[in-house]
């Protein structure tokens, strides 16, 4: 099966690394042109002039924002879309804090709600007036497993992405008669420096090797390992292609087994 989005034009949320920046790489792979997103424009400027280009008229291009910034990452959005039109929406910001319910304020979920929830509705209704009209469009999401199984250690993940999840399956059952398709990615364990993040602060405090709480994540696993970032970008890929036209509404696991439930 040939993967091919020539002609494509996608936008990816948080690209600089990890998980997002394999995405923006597999899109780009499979043709298509690719604008990233996020708070580093050095890191941009040299991701973009390393990205392949292997269709033709294929052209990547990068955008710094902060969605930690609301009001601001609005207007920068707004001004993008005024002169740009999405075929392939990745949603994927930055992680909230890990925390407990009992450690966060109600201020927390207030920014996390901002960053993971808001920005990710209202990109998705800028791109969507093109996709309508096209005929044709791919908006996916960067959730996580946390939705099905919550990690109390990330409660404020936890509740904003399940509002995600809750809202896409909404808006797929809207927006399936203009063949445009709306997925969720439930993400499992990758190896990417936001893992490693988290990971040290949770040997911080428990006072043990980080290279122990690797090691213990990597038992819970099936496979016995950790995900490739590359792995990811495969799936979104797929999701973003002809070939998944009839998947809608769905969240999907990417973990390795790790989930328990059904």
């Amino acid at each position: 099966m040939l993967l091919s989005l020539k002609g494509k034009n996608a936008l990816v949320g948080g690209s600089s690394r990890g998980i997002g920046l394999a995405i923006a790489q597999q899109l780009a792979e499979s043709g298509a042109s690719v604008t990233i997103m996020a708070r580093s424009e050095a890191k941009l400027k040299k991701i973009v002039s390393l990205m392949p280009s292997n269709a033709t008229g294929q052209r990547h291009q990068y955008l710094v924002v902060d969605f930690s910034n609301f009001d601001t990452y609005k207007k920068i959005i707004e001004e993008y879309f005024n002169t740009h039109k999405v075929d392939i929406l990745v949603n994927n910001t930055q992680g909230p804090k890990a925390g407990t319910p009992l450690e966060k304020e109600i201020t927390d979920y207030q920014e996390a709600f901002d960053v993971m929830f808001k920005s990710v509705v209202y990109t998705t209704q800028l791109a969507i007036d093109h996709m309508k009209t096209k005929q044709w469009g791919r908006i996916i999401n960067v959730a996580s497993v946390s939705v099905k199984e919550p990690l109390t250690y990330l409660v404020l993940s936890n509740t904003i992405r399940a509002a995600v999840v809750a809202w896409a399956k909404s808006l797929a059952t809207e927006i399936g008669p203009f063949n445009i398709t709306v997925n969720n990615i439930l993400t499992g364990y990758f190896d990417t420096e936001r893992l490693s993040e988290l990971n040290q602060k949770k040997a911080d405090q428990q006072k043990i090797p980080v290279s122990e709480v690797k090691e213990h994540m990597k038992d819970q696993v099936p496979l016995k390992r950790l995900g490739r970032p590359a792995e990811y970008g495969y799936l979104v890929a797929f999701l973003a292609s002809e070939q998944a036209s009839y998947i809608t509404g769905a969240s999907i696991p990417i973990d390795g087994g790790l989930l328990r439930s059904l």
